[in-house]
């Protein structure tokens, strides 16, 4: 139960955001952890803000010498980890701080390599929304391509037993690329408890552009990424837009609806 966590975090402007991502961090009641940062060039005080948490040894800040993207970020952090567990935690998120501590123990009491957990979502300032997101109990190979039910800032896997990833330069959904090569080594478990909280529609956010982009983006997922045919990566797509409606049917609620 003391075995290293490496959590991978890419930064882009969110010096507005990232004090409390890392003090949600070094809150955590499983303490034997290390943050990686890769910064990706950012234009605003960054560097500034996490400057002043880089007296904790536990963190580490990389710098990109110009804007990659995300994926590019995420690979190199990815390379940088040296614990057993990896997990993800983007730069204006948060978790709760029995986060690590829980599922860790979940997994190994099961015996799990891959696993996720519910989350709450907030909004740009901070504030909750009352949007819970769950997911499928277990998610197979063909269940994760079917959608990305996990949520990135909630997903942990076992790196000793999946091995070392990385993914192609794509600009969105880099993480369900990650999720995508885990799920042919290792099925993902939910943990049914809300320990994490996603910030939606954050100005510039690539998650926050239109539906004809993430279409797109879909698609981009499947053809670059899992090196699918044309066919076969627009039928991946369709069947993605499908399983979307059925997550929102089934595992996103508001309270008070």
């Amino acid at each position: 139960m003391n075995e290293l966590v490496s959590i991978i975090t890419p930064s882009y402007n969110t010096a507005k955001f990232i004090r409390k991502t890392i003090e949600s961090v070094q809150a955590q009641t499983y303490q034997n952890w290390e943050m990686i940062i890769v910064d990706d060039c950012s234009s605003d005080n960054t560097d500034d803000v996490v400057a002043g948490y880089l007296y904790d040894k536990r963190i580490k800040y990389i710098k990109n010498k110009k804007n990659f993207g995300a994926a590019v970020s995420r690979n190199r952090a990815l390379r940088e980890a040296q614990g057993k567990w990896i997990a993800f935690l983007d730069s204006d998120d948060l978790w709760s701080p029995e986060k690590l501590e829980k599922q860790i123990d979940f997994m190994q009491k099961n015996g799990y390599h891959f696993s996720y957990s519910c989350y709450e979502e907030m909004n740009e300032d901070g504030y909750k929304t009352g949007v819970k997101v769950t997911g499928p109990k277990k998610i197979t190979k063909t269940g994760m391509f079917n959608y990305c039910w996990p949520g990135c800032l909630t997903v942990m896997y076992d790196r000793n037993v999946v091995g070392d990833i990385q993914i192609k330069d794509i600009k969105k959904n880099n993480d369900y690329a990650i999720w995508l090569k885990v799920c042919k080594i290792a099925d993902c478990y939910l943990l049914d408890e809300f320990l994490s909280i996603y910030r939606r529609g954050r100005t510039g956010s690539i998650s926050s552009k239109g539906i004809v982009k993430l279409v797109k983006y879909h698609f981009q997922l499947f053809y670059f990424a899992e090196e699918k045919n044309f066919i076969s990566s627009i039928l991946n797509t369709v069947r993605n837009l499908f399983f979307g409606f059925v997550k929102r049917l089934f595992y996103i609620r508001k309270e008070g609806e």
